[in-house]
């Protein structure tokens, strides 16, 4: 089979090669992939920016649907022809007490497909059963590869976070994710929903209007806490999701949440903060991380998919075969499309 290897840091170290079929354990299932999306950390790796560590050579790809192909001996729930989604945590420790708890996906042992074992980047994928999720018959593959990301945002706004109806929602960071925190935030209701970026980030604040933002700010370089300073009561937003991967954007968050506000950071940014956190005692803010997601939350998310309370064409903005990948990573790189999503 042709599968997309990341085999080394070094910035672009990414190809298609001529790869084995996995073979399968007896708790495992080999699925025949439909569709793999792109996610932000595969650029990271894509560019060799990632701060995390990565098992090279490893085929890319976390976000996948596809069809069971192959079932191991002591799978019982599954049967060949099953249409089903994964979640990412591909390796965890038997004596996790995170697993007792339900919270895996925060155990600091775990490996993910696409860094710490192969991913779905290719036409097959070996994954443990107990990974898997039915796909509803309504569900596309190309909009069931996009579970994954919509379950991060659904943990960030909804299992980290308070939302009530009314509450100003403010989303930093247009990608993905953030975008996709936006239209959770607005089914969570949400009564003014703002999402802020960049100038460069002028076709993504279009896509959160489509998605239900009131306001959106940045691309015309407004003064952003001013602009919070008149508008409403002035005193800011009771909820602001941190999205947008780099560490000063927490400083942003700090300046426009309201007093007794909350903020929640989901993206990553390793860079140094350089910046007092005296606000955050003075306004006595709630700040919470939020990563990743567990079962209870794809069942949630599958359901609001399948029912289309959670719509994604404004987001997919390209499907294509493997081996336009890198022309898919470019365009995301570049933000021309917020989402592509690869078919092997």
């Amino acid at each position: 089979m042709i599968g997309l290897v990341n085999y080394a840091r070094e910035p672009y170290s990414v190809e298609l090669r001529e790869l084995p079929i996995p073979e399968i354990g007896e708790e495992d299932v080999l699925l025949e992939v439909q569709a793999a999306a792109v996610c932000g950390s595969d650029l990271h790796q894509y560019c060799g920016k990632q701060s995390w560590h990565v098992n090279y050579p490893v085929i890319l790809g976390h976000e996948f649907c596809g069809v069971v192909l192959k079932l191991g001996d002591r799978v019982a729930i599954f049967e060949e022809g099953d249409r089903v989604v994964s979640e990412t945590a591909a390796l965890l420790p038997s004596d996790s007490a995170f697993i007792r708890q339900g919270l895996y996906n925060l155990d600091p042992k775990r490996l993910g497909f696409g860094y710490g074992v192969d991913g779905a980047m290719a036409p097959f994928v070996k994954v443990p059963a107990r990974c898997l999720h039915h796909v509803p018959a309504s569900l596309a593959p190309e909009e069931a590869a996009l579970t994954e990301p919509c379950c991060v945002a659904y943990n960030a706004v909804c299992g980290n976070s308070h939302v009530r109806p009314g509450d100003m929602v403010v989303v930093i960071g247009p990608g993905p994710i953030g975008l996709l925190c936006a239209a959770i935030a607005k089914l969570a209701g949400a009564g003014h929903l703002v999402v802020i970026g960049t100038a460069a980030d002028a076709k993504r604040l279009e896509v959160a209007k489509r998605i239900g933002a009131d306001t959106v700010l940045g691309a015309q370089g407004e003064d952003i806490t001013e602009w919070f300073k008149t508008f409403g009561d002035g005193y800011g937003a009771d909820l602001v999701i941190d999205a947008a991967g780099v560490s000063a954007s927490l400083k942003v968050a700090l300046d426009i949440v309201r007093p007794a506000g909350q903020i929640t950071k989901v993206g990553w940014g390793p860079g140094p903060l350089n910046f007092s956190l005296d606000q955050l005692v003075q306004k006595a803010v709630t700040l919470q991380g939020s990563y990743s997601h567990n079962w209870v939350i794809w069942e949630k998310v599958l359901a609001l998919l399948s029912s289309g309370k959670i719509d994604l064409k404004p987001i997919l903005g390209r499907v294509s075969p493997l081996s336009e990948w890198r022309e898919t990573f470019e365009e995301m790189h570049s933000g021309a499309i917020v989402k592509g999503v690869l078919k092997p």
